[in-house]
């Protein structure tokens, strides 16, 4: 069964703080099996911790795409601190070990993230016939109106016209 579809155009509210962080990996050697595999599979385990203990560490929500060579997560927190905060935990340190200790600076797979912290205001999104998707799904989606219509309103940017 699929999820269900907000038909129309739908928006969020843009009223917290938030960081968006984009975490991935590449397969720069498909056949050096053993070097990326591992990396590959050090993530659903932690993504299953961030899941199941969302509320006490931050986590909001996230979204992934798989390609030939890469990997994509884009995930949402509540908080720069937060993030920083698991990224001193023991499964994503015991992660990061490995990585280091079977890949070190073995080109065979990459490894990338970017982080954006986010002030209220600053940030806007728009849905047309989606299911809850993205911030849509860390904040609730609401209708686009006309004091929502276009971007530069989502982002009450009004006064720069």
């Amino acid at each position: 069964m699929g999820k269900e579809i907000f038909t129309g155009r739908y928006t969020t509210e843009n009223t917290e703080d938030i960081v968006v962080f984009i975490i991935g990996m590449r397969i720069n050697k498909r056949l050096a099996i053993h070097k990326w595999l591992p990396v590959f599979n050090s993530m659903p385990g932690m993504i299953k911790e961030l899941y199941s203990h969302k509320e006490e560490l931050g986590f909001l929500s996230m979204e992934s795409y798989f390609g030939l060579r890469t990997t994509v997560m884009i995930q949402y927190w509540r908080s720069m601190n937060d993030l920083l905060a698991y990224a001193k935990s023991e499964k994503h340190l015991t992660a990061w070990k490995n990585f280091n200790q079977k890949v070190g600076n073995n080109d065979a797979v990459g490894i990338y993230h970017e982080t954006y912290q986010l002030k209220s205001g600053h940030y806007e999104a728009f849905y047309g016939n989606m299911p809850a998707y993205g911030l849509g799904k860390v904040f609730n989606p609401i209708p686009v109106t006309a004091k929502r219509n276009t971007a530069r309103d989502r982002l009450h940017l009004q006064k720069l016209r």
